[in-house]
């Protein structure tokens, strides 16, 4: 299973129904009384989604929500709130929580929406690692690479290149030959592709 969900709920009964919940659905979570508790274990390379109540003693889960995104975890959150905490749970998700859950809640419709939040943290941790590969393949090419690149991109031929970049045509066959070979692409449909949502 992709991840774990990190449950984070001051009444007992709560927690370890979640916990047999979860395992009954091959989940994997871990369980904490407190937002203090779970403050402590955390680490921003913690992958999976967290389960919060929005009411507990001390630090409320709003407010753990509050100080996890100021230390830049995008990790998904799925509040768990009573029917008076319903407009706070609303304003959560306006801020960036990936959903909210009433009590008491259906028990296999809470799993469901854990198990989408949990897609969709791999999901980006894919879409991210993804990135930082291509941006590491961009800092291979040298300055003249990037500039017959850029016009590669602009739909360019090899003589229009040539003539702007006042080079001869077989340097810009050349130069093409190893931006394709160093961005991993067999043409420049394939490297269009591939930098669509970068340009």
């Amino acid at each position: 299973m992709i991840g774990t969900a990190y449950i984070v709920d001051d009444d007992e009964a709560i927690r370890d129904a979640l916990t047999w919940l979860f395992k009954s659905r091959m989940v994997a979570s871990r369980a904490w009384h407190s937002a203090e508790a779970f403050l402590a274990d955390w680490r921003n390379d913690l992958r999976g989604c967290l389960v919060l109540d929005v009411r507990m003693e001390g630090m409320s889960g709003l407010e753990l929500f509050d100080l996890l995104s100021e230390r830049g975890s995008h990790m998904p959150v799925i509040f768990l709130s009573g029917h008076g905490d319903i407009p706070l749970a609303v304003a959560a998700v306006k801020k960036g929580a990936f959903d909210f859950v009433e009590k008491p809640f259906n028990d296999n419709e809470l799993v469901d929406r854990v198990i989408q939040a949990l897609a969709f943290d791999a999901s980006r941790q894919e879409r991210r690692a993804g990135q930082a590969s291509l941006e590491t393949r961009i800092e291979q090419l040298t300055p003249r690479e990037r500039e017959v690149m850029a016009r590669i991109l602009d739909g360019k031929y090899n003589k229009v290149i040539a003539d702007e970049l006042n080079i001869a045509m077989r340097t810009v066959e050349v130069h093409r030959a190893r931006i394709f070979e160093k961005m991993g692409v067999k043409s420049a449909v394939e490297l269009a592709q591939l930098l669509s949502g970068r340009r």
